[in-house]
């Protein structure tokens, strides 16, 4: 399968019609035609980080995976380990690659002791697919692909959760993070996740395709506030999130970044290109003015020691923020120079992330 339809045309989600009538900006992602902002990207990103807004998130793919070697087939073609995930939890993991690099950065969800739910980047489906089949041939363990099936609407905010509860036939507060359950919302029939991916709480509201229009149309006259993927980035920037793509790769050593903990002790696909050093390590920058891209060069004592992966003004904290992926060596210099237009503009080294929300 590819991410564009029969006619070689973006794909659209359940939700396209929605995102039209609201007045969104559509742009081309990962194959799909999706919104990038309603309102304004700072608009939606403070609704977010101070009440509640939801983003549509159907383009992510699904896959089930059954069977009595079910557990067996997803612990090795992952690094975390799912032998300690009890039915009705959320677990974030990672792909690795045959060669090296990930396939991808995923999140699991444990329905029994012989069932998975699987959700994968929207932009490698087709790839995760052949990858996952082509490794579940050694195992008694059957993947189902169920993307065109579900709808998925991510609410996420302070108030996220008790904006939901007013309408759940569960109870929403005392659910713990990445926990997965089934529910009705509004009447109708959900599976929630307690994840997200914006730094702050909230639910991921999986719902049938043909009920996706009608769950997002309730949740707007909830007060919810439409989100699309600028704020979306901005958002997981803050809160020092990787994104595949950026951050991982097919080229890029995962144990460059802080994510170390999701790799366990224990064989997997790949394992002997995990174990090697990781000749770059990705930093966190901020810088007084200037917003910088990916691509753009980082240089130390004037040379080229790396470059930007994700970068942007933050609208929470009021001044560009970037990561970048560097040279080792180099890794823990306090400034460095990026590279801006042929003009070289100061950054400074901080720790990870940019942003975390205030306990309560």
């Amino acid at each position: 399968m590819t991410n564009l339809d029969e006619t070689g045309a973006l794909r659209r989600t359940p939700l396209h019609a929605a995102h039209l009538r609201a007045g969104a900006r559509m742009v081309p992602f990962g194959g799909w035609d999706m919104p990038v902002q309603y309102a304004g990207v700072k608009a939606e990103h403070a609704a977010v980080r101070e009440s509640a807004g939801m983003f549509d998130v159907s383009h992510m793919g699904e896959f089930r995976v059954t069977g009595p070697d079910a557990e067996a087939f997803l612990q090795y073609v992952t690094t975390n380990d799912l032998s300690k995930l009890r039915p009705g939890r959320a677990q974030y993991n990672w792909l690795p690659g045959e060669t090296g690099g990930l396939v991808d950065d995923i999140y699991i969800y444990r329905v029994s002791a012989d069932e998975f739910f699987m959700v994968v980047n929207a932009s490698n489906i087709a790839k995760d697919w052949a990858h996952l089949t082509r490794q579940a041939a050694k195992y008694s363990a059957v993947l189902t692909d169920e993307s065109d099936q579900w709808g998925l609407i991510a609410v996420q905010g302070p108030k996220a959760a008790d904006l939901l509860q007013l309408h759940a036939d569960t109870d929403l507060i005392a659910r713990k993070k990445n926990s997965f359950f089934s529910a009705h919302l509004f009447g109708l029939p959900v599976w929630l996740a307690r994840t997200g991916y914006t730094g702050e709480d909230g639910f991921e509201v999986f719902v049938a395709a043909e009920q996706a229009e009608e769950m997002w149309n309730q949740l707007l006259s909830a007060g919810l506030i439409p989100a699309g993927l600028g704020a979306r980035d901005t958002l997981r920037l803050e809160a020092g999130f990787p994104l595949y793509g950026h951050e991982f790769s097919d080229s890029i050593h995962p144990l460059s970044s802080t994510y170390t903990w999701v790799v366990k002790d224990k064989q997997h696909l790949g394992r002997e290109h995990i174990d090697l050093a990781p000749s770059q390590k990705l930093i966190g920058l901020t810088l007084d003015k200037v917003p910088v891209r990916e691509g753009y060069p980082v240089q130390l004592d004037g040379q080229v020691v790396g470059h930007i992966t994700s970068g942007s003004l933050s609208p929470t904290l009021g001044y560009p923020v970037a990561m970048a992926l560097v040279n080792v060596q180099s890794a823990d210099a306090e400034a460095y120079g990026v590279e801006v237009r042929g003009k070289l503009h100061e950054a400074r080294r901080v720790a990870l992330p940019f942003y975390k929300k205030a306990d309560v």
